[in-house]
């Protein structure tokens, strides 16, 4: 099973890089099978353009999570503590296997009424073909 996933440009920038080995979230997803991500960059570039596989997800409470994954978080720490305010829980997604497509992909040119995850959507890559 696969997910897409509405990431800012600059985070995307960073999973590419490498800086940033972990994707952070307020709530996730309850398919266990789920295994891939396919990452759609928000605004202003508005295209899915990669994946990257799920190593695996961390959940504790925010303070817990930072602690642990700081030195790859690809965010800074008043950011972080800034989207994860008033939250008990904090999942951080493990990222492996990071691919950057050499042409990205207009979802609104292959998806029927394309309209980008609030935080992710079951998906099909089937698709993209």
């Amino acid at each position: 099973m696969k997910i897409l996933l509405s990431i800012k440009p600059e985070y995307v920038s960073r999973i590419f890089s490498g800086e940033k080995r972990f994707e952070f979230r307020k709530c996730i997803f309850r398919d266990s099978s789920v295994h891939e991500v396919y990452i759609y960059a928000t605004s202003p570039v508005k295209m899915i353009v990669g994946t990257f596989g799920i190593k695996d997800i961390h959940e504790e409470a925010p303070s817990q999570i930072w602690k642990d994954t700081y030195q790859f978080a690809g965010i800074e720490e008043d950011a972080f503590f800034t989207y994860f305010q008033g939250r008990e829980k904090a999942y951080a997604i493990e990222i492996e296997d990071v691919r950057e497509f050499s042409s990205p992909i207009d979802p609104r040119k292959k998806i029927d009424n394309f309209v980008p995850p609030q935080s992710f959507a079951y998906f099909d890559d089937r698709v993209l073909s």
